[in-house]
């Protein structure tokens, strides 16, 4: 195996690693009930996915 001859600095390790950052998801709002929701999801509120009711959610009354 390889060994590296010199320590790699933590200024060059740094500067290597400037991309590796969260990013936070993109969001869209259910064409049913507006809610926020994750691309190519089905709502979490009212069950509803490309203008389709996928999964039956019980009314709270």
């Amino acid at each position: 195996m390889a060994h590296p001859k010199r320590k790699t600095s933590k200024q060059r390790r740094d500067k290597r690693r400037t991309h590796y950052k969260a990013v936070a998801p993109t969001m869209s709002s259910c064409s049913n009930c507006g809610a926020p929701t994750l691309y190519h999801r089905v709502c979490g509120e009212c069950g509803f996915y490309r203008g389709k009711q996928a999964v039956d959610k019980e009314v709270a009354l």
